[in-house]
C-alpha cells in the first residue's frame, strides 16, 4: 500500500500578510507588481480575483527578497600633503 501524499496547501493574501505581520494590501501590491506569483482561482475572470499562492512560488518570492550583507567600503587614506605625486 502505497503512502497517501497530499497536494500542497495554496496559501490566500491574508495568510501570508499575517505570516509576515504586514497588512493584506501590501501582499495584494506584490502580487500586482509580479514580485509574487500567484494564481487566481475565482469562478469568474472579469470579477473579484481570488489569489491563492504555491508555496514553490512562496519559497521563490522569500529567495528573491533576502538580504545580502553589504559590501565594506574601502577607506581612502587621506594623501600625505608632504608627499609629491608625479602621475
Amino acid at each position: 500500500m502505497q503512502p497517501v501524499v497530499s497536494p500542497p496547501r495554496y496559501l490566500s493574501p491574508p495568510e501570508i500578510a499575517k505570516r509576515y505581520a504586514v497588512d493584506p494590501h501590501k501582499v495584494l501590491s506584490w502580487i500586482r507588481s509580479g514580485t509574487l506569483r500567484a494564481i487566481d482561482v475565482s469562478t469568474s475572470t472579469g470579477g473579484r480575483p481570488r489569489y491563492r499562492i504555491s508555496p514553490a512560488d512562496l519559497a521563490a518570492f522569500e529567495l528573491s527578497r533576502t538580504v545580502q550583507p553589504p559590501t565594506p567600503r574601502m577607506r581612502r587614506r587621506r594623501a600625505d600633503p608632504n608627499v609629491i605625486q608625479f602621475f
